[in-house]
């Protein structure tokens, strides 16, 4: 079976060589671009169908649809990220982060946000001053159970 980082580097390779977009390629596996994209960096799996739908529009093969639908092991790296737009969101939380539990749990209890029952859009915004990152993050809320 192919490995997630085989698969990975399969996916990107095609798609630079196909000049094609996340958003494209998310078209053809009928999901939402944050998802699909995450799933071909191996951090989640698709179900045969949007595997199936990715891998015809990439012109790949099955293996890399058999691996696109094994279920992930979701490990990363534990250190402080250097890349600048992924050390960004690292400080949000770092310097969010309390605030954002504090916030959270005044409006709905003691609890978290589900990663699992989630979804995540990006957008650009427009901006006369700057064209502007939306993220809009959408998680259940899971209060802690007492027993």
């Amino acid at each position: 079976m192919m490995s997630k980082k085989d698969m990975t580097q399969a996916i990107i390779e095609a798609k630079e060589a196909m000049g094609a977009t996340w958003e494209g390629i998310a078209e053809a596996a009928e999901l939402a671009p944050v998802y699909v994209t995450s799933a071909c960096l191996g951090m989640n799996h698709l179900n045969k169908q949007a595997a199936d739908g990715l891998c015809s529009y990439l012109k790949l093969g099955e293996e890399v649809s058999k691996a696109l639908q094994a279920f992930p092991t979701k490990v990363w790296d534990q250190t402080v990220p250097t890349d600048p737009l992924i050390y960004r969101f690292y400080e949000i939380v770092g310097v969010y982060g309390d605030t954002l539990k504090e916030v959270i749990q005044e409006k709905f209890g003691d609890g978290i946000m589900s990663a699992i029952d989630f979804s995540m859009h990006v957008e650009k915004v427009e901006d006369p001053k700057g064209d502007r990152v939306k993220v809009t993050m959408n998680g259940k809320f899971l209060p802690y159970r007492s027993w």
